[in-house]
């Protein structure tokens, strides 16, 4: 049975694209069948960030207009066969979606994919209750800033008026000197304030932008940002594993090899 996950956040900003992107990597790299659906209409960005813009032909509109068919919408990845992606429609507005189409899209999917991860736009608007009343499980994409957690705290209520229950936070954007030193939030507190389970984290990496502008996955680099996807990948398949540690050393430590 196929898992519609949606990967959403209360703001924009923390990384969903990406996680959308490298999670989607990590499970195809373990044989599973994997379709990214792009539901940020207005932006339209999972394309260019995998390196597909070109290998676009079709989009949503033209299904719906019955100019081609779903798997013609489908776009394969140029490193794993078994992943694709459903890109978005810049001239499409939710208000103009029929829910009861979106779910026979859905069920077609489903025979077809192992895990269908939804790109939700950020916040609680029409573009969020979409992503989120076609699936049934949630990735909640936080940063330990108060206003990050506090909106993310806002869309898990919403999720489970939507009757979604398994709900899992991600840390993106994690930093241990930061904590330390008391510059953001720790994960107790992000605990305190969502209260559901933590899937994983996702280190700072100033790589994550130069790979997003190179529309080369961070996935593929084998880093420590890797290893953090792929233990991710391994919890959602039900493999109790540790957290990813960061072996960094502090600066101080590096330059006079203590």
């Amino acid at each position: 049975m196929s898992r519609i996950i949606v990967i959403t956040s209360g703001k924009g900003g923390v990384g969903k694209s990406s996680t959308t992107i490298n999670l989607g990597y990590a499970l195809a790299s373990k044989k599973n069948r994997i379709c990214l659906i792009d539901a940020d209409f207005g932006l339209k960005n999972l394309d260019v960030m995998l390196g597909l813009e070109n290998r676009v032909i079709y989009d949503l509109k033209d299904v719906i207009d019955n100019k081609c068919t779903l798997k013609q919408i489908l776009v394969k990845n140029k490193r794993y066969e078994s992943l694709y992606l459903l890109p978005a429609c810049k001239s499409l507005s939710f208000e103009n979606i029929n829910t009861e189409y979106m779910s026979q899209m859905i069920k077609q999917l489903k025979n077809e994919f192992d895990y269908i991860f939804i790109d939700s736009p950020a916040g609680i608007e029409k573009g969020f209750q979409y992503a989120s009343g076609i699936s049934n499980e949630a990735i909640i994409v936080v940063t330990l800033d108060v206003t990050s957690l506090r909106d993310a705290d806002r869309v898990i209520g919403l999720l489970m008026k939507q009757g979604i229950s398994e709900m899992h936070m991600l840390v993106n954007k994690y930093n241990d000197e930061d904590i330390a030193k008391h510059r953001c939030l720790s994960l107790k507190d992000a605990y305190d304030i969502l209260s559901i389970p933590l899937l994983g984290l996702i280190y700072d990496d100033h790589k994550m932008i130069e790979s997003i502008n190179k529309g080369m996955p961070i996935y593929l680099d084998q880093s420590l940002t890797s290893q953090c996807f792929d233990r991710i990948a391994k919890r959602l398949e039900g493999q109790q594993i540790p957290f990813q540690k960061n072996h960094k050393k502090p600066l101080f430590e590096r330059i006079f090899g203590i």
